[in-house]
């Protein structure tokens, strides 16, 4: 068969390509997931027939019609989309919090953080039951670094130096942050490291609310306000690499590397909302945590934080009606 009888019979795919560029081209255009697909194929098609068309020398109209057919359809698949406030209040206020409330790495990263977290306050906190426990944890020397660093009361610092203190803060808790992720990957050493990080900071809590420890309220005069959001950017880093190494054990049929993409793109709200707790909770912590407003300020920053929280992941999280249903 002629190659211009080949194209000849393309001529009806070329025309449905022409009336979906008029639909991308309209300004508020509501298109689907089938109909981009299409549109996709259908130009991929088109790209094929120019490069026949031009290669075996077809007439010039032909080529010069294909060549603006082609420019038209590229210019609507890959052109710069505007700013739809729509699209990502839904993404951000629907999809992404119930995606994390069902996630259940994210479940498991929450209840082993949160439970080894108290059980090591709780131990750390009453000496009489283990009387050495928060000294295995944490160690001596760091028991003495930091009572020595909250031995004055918080007084404020220089307000030049907290934009630096906050910019630390924000590479510290993203590296937390980050290990507990790539350790995730690997699966046991994630546990590990998150389990860590929960037995650390509990025993720390735990030890500065003991009653004789002195530096103990300018502890809690420091941590309150920047802890909720610092603490859950934890369990969600971790929750997100725990996400990615179950990915490449349990497939659900798909090879590995599909599994390990189709759980990357679950994973990424999980991780972007750990960063942005990350973000904030170095703010406060750069601005807020060592100033000398009074602590009930504080306090209040602590509710408000963990309300906001909870709002976020429970509520606007929680499947309900059709989602609920779906599962």
């Amino acid at each position: 068969m002629k190659i211009a009888d080949v194209l000849a019979k393309r001529q009806g795919q070329w025309l449905e390509l022409e009336r979906l560029c008029v639909v991308f081209e309209a300004k508020n255009a509501k298109l689907d997931a089938a109909t981009v697909s299409r549109f996709a194929t259908l130009y991929r098609s088109a790209c094929a027939d120019l490069a026949l068309a031009d290669s075996y020398r077809l007439p010039p109209s032909t080529i010069q019609y294909l060549h603006r057919l082609v420019g038209r359809s590229h210019n609507q698949l890959y052109r710069s989309r505007g700013f739809e406030y729509s699209n990502w209040s839904r993404i951000l206020l629907e999809d992404v919090p119930k995606r994390i409330f069902s996630d259940g790495c994210v479940k498991v990263a929450f209840f082993l953080f949160w439970g080894i977290f108290l059980l090591s306050a709780f131990l750390a906190a009453n000496p009489t039951m283990w009387p050495a426990f928060a000294e295995e944890i944490l160690s001596a020397e760091q028991i003495s670094q930091m009572e020595e660093s909250f031995a004055n009361p918080i007084g404020g610092r220089n307000a030049s130096i907290n934009p630096l203190m906050a910019s630390f803060y924000i590479m510290h808790n993203t590296g937390i942050g980050l290990r507990c992720f790539v350790g995730g990957l690997l699966i046991i050493p994630g546990v590990l490291i998150t389990m860590f990080n929960a037995a650390v900071l509990g025993a720390s809590f735990g030890y500065m609310a003991r009653p004789d420890i002195a530096a103990g309220p300018n502890f809690f005069h420091f941590v309150t306000a920047h802890g909720p959001f610092e603490l859950t950017a934890i369990v969600l880093s971790a929750g997100a690499g725990l996400r990615l190494g179950v990915s490449w054990m349990k497939t659900d049929g798909l090879t590995r590397l599909s599994s390990i993409r189709k759980n990357a793109s679950e994973a990424m709200p999980i991780m972007g909302a750990a960063m942005i707790l990350f973000f904030l909770a170095a703010l406060i912590e750069g601005f807020l945590s060592p100033s000398s407003a009074p602590y009930e300020i504080k306090a209040v920053v602590a509710m408000l934080s963990s309300g906001l929280l909870m709002f976020y992941f429970i509520v606007l999280g929680y499947p309900r009606g059709d989602d609920a249903s779906a599962t």
